[in-house]
């Protein structure tokens, strides 16, 4: 009876045979298996038990991995070692360690161990984090094979999680066997990606499909769409994060194809990605899940037009920027500088050009493929002399008003600096001087192009 249930089983699981490769070359996959030994796995699963279709499938499923560049496996254990009394949540154990050429020490192991005591998940999880070699190029996959819900009070998404976080994993995958217990799958699906197994066939089935999703690559084509939810945005530089621990997966700059199309890359399908568009402001969409095997289209709305900033003239400021930023809003979005062209995202900006006195320009509105251009006249240059130590102030006239332009450098007697364009006036009074009524004033005009002396 032994043999015609290990021969049924060994027929269900001939597809894994097919051809297996590793879609990351010259970069390590570890995949650890993390099997439920507790008692509850010697109950039936069809005609057969749990346990035993367990076995087999994952030794012909470790055979056939064998000949796979790049991959070693593992084997950690639960609930095998004491009796289900005792109730041990540390009963756990690394049966396997990860090495080169493992297989046959992996089966050999596998066909001593019997199904005894505990479910202690969590606790598994955490030893778990020590059997991966430190590696920080390697994938770490775990495959978690169990009938049963955490009975030691532990929190296996929580601890799933941590361990995305520091990087040590990617998110895992759970195999739930014999149940379709709802409780059961909520339990398990906030630790990673979740499969319930209620017969051989299916178990089957799902080993084969997590094996394809571990080793292989998906394509995936980032739309950057206009306002019109097209994908004609281009040339934006992009990162991809890894969003469960952050980590830098690519950084690219987006490209359109010979046929106009968005230009495909090949992503993990295991990991969850946060996508970062560098547009002015940038724009990011955050935890995207892959379909393994199928093409992944994700879209980012970033329609962008275009902003001119011209100076013409002979004089000019060594490097003269404008501040950027959202309309009413604070945060600087970039620093842009004159004579270039840039884009932004389509609405309102007010900008602040760092000439003397600043310029001040309100609500210009970026609109799809067009181009705002904002010209401002050269400035003059302002020959300053100081006779002695003062301390002072320029102001500009406007409104019948004073605007405060800057303060003098009273410590330098020589100087020559660009201001735009304006009627300006000049007022101080000796540094050393104890009365007010020593302060004087001067009027001065500047002119584009052309130089202006002040003597104080």
């Amino acid at each position: 009876m032994k043999k015609a249930v290990l021969l049924m089983v060994l027929l269900l699981s001939a597809n894994l045979h097919a051809q297996v490769r590793n879609g990351y070359p010259g970069r390590k996959t570890r995949m650890l298996f993390l099997l439920d030994g507790s008692g509850s796995m010697l109950a039936e699963m069809g005609n057969y038990t749990r346990w035993a279709v367990a076995v087999t499938l994952m030794n012909t499923m470790v055979d056939t991995l064998r000949s796979v560049n790049d991959l070693e496996v593992g084997l950690r254990v639960f609930g095998h070692n004491q009796p289900n009394e005792k109730k041990d949540c540390n009963d756990t154990k690394l049966e396997v360690p990860f090495a080169p050429y493992n297989h046959k020490q992996f089966v050999q192991r596998l066909k001593q161990i019997k199904p005894l005591g505990y479910t202690s998940i969590t606790q598994s999880l955490l030893a778990s984090a020590k059997d991966f070699p430190a590696d920080p190029t390697a994938r770490n996959i775990i495959i978690i094979i169990t009938d049963g819900v955490e009975e030691c009070g532990g929190d296996p998404c929580a601890v799933s999680e941590a361990l995305q976080r520091k990087g040590i994993i990617l998110r895992p995958f759970i195999i739930g066997l014999g149940t379709d217990n709802e409780v059961f799958r909520k339990a398990y699906s906030c630790a990673g990606r979740y499969f319930n197994a209620e017969n051989p066939s299916q178990f089957q089935k799902i080993i084969g499909v997590i094996i394809n999703q571990a080793l292989n690559n998906t394509s995936v084509q980032i739309n950057l769409l206009d306002n019109q939810g097209l994908p004609r945005e281009t040339d934006v530089p992009l990162t991809i994060f890894d969003s469960d621990n952050g980590q830098m997966v690519e950084n690219v700059i987006h490209t359109m194809n010979g046929k106009g199309i968005p230009d495909t890359l090949y992503l993990d399908p295991v990991r969850r990605y946060r996508v970062l568009a560098h547009t002015k402001p940038q724009v990011v969409s955050a935890n995207i899940e892959i379909v393994p095997g199928k093409h992944t289209v994700i879209p980012l709305e970033t329609p962008q037009g275009s902003l001119l900033l011209k100076m013409g003239g002979i004089t000019r400021y060594p490097r003269l920027q404008a501040i950027v930023r959202k309309g009413n809003q604070m945060q600087t979005i970039n620093a842009q500088e004159f004579n270039t062209l840039e884009k932004y995202l389509v609405g309102a900006y007010d900008l602040e050009i760092l000439s003397v006195p600043r310029l001040l320009f309100t609500g210009v509105q970026i609109k799809q493929n067009q181009t705002y251009t904002i010209e401002i006249p050269n400035p003059g240059i302002l020959q300053l002399s100081i006779g002695m130590d003062v301390t002072g102030a320029v102001f500009q006239r406007v409104d019948n008003k004073l605007e405060w332009v800057m303060d003098f450098n009273g410590t330098i007697p020589k100087q020559m600096i660009n201001m735009q364009p304006g009627e300006y006036t000049a007022v101080y009074r000796t540094a050393g001087e104890t009365r007010t009524l020593y302060s004087k004033s001067k009027i001065f005009k500047i002119n584009s192009g052309t130089t202006t002396q002040l003597s104080i």
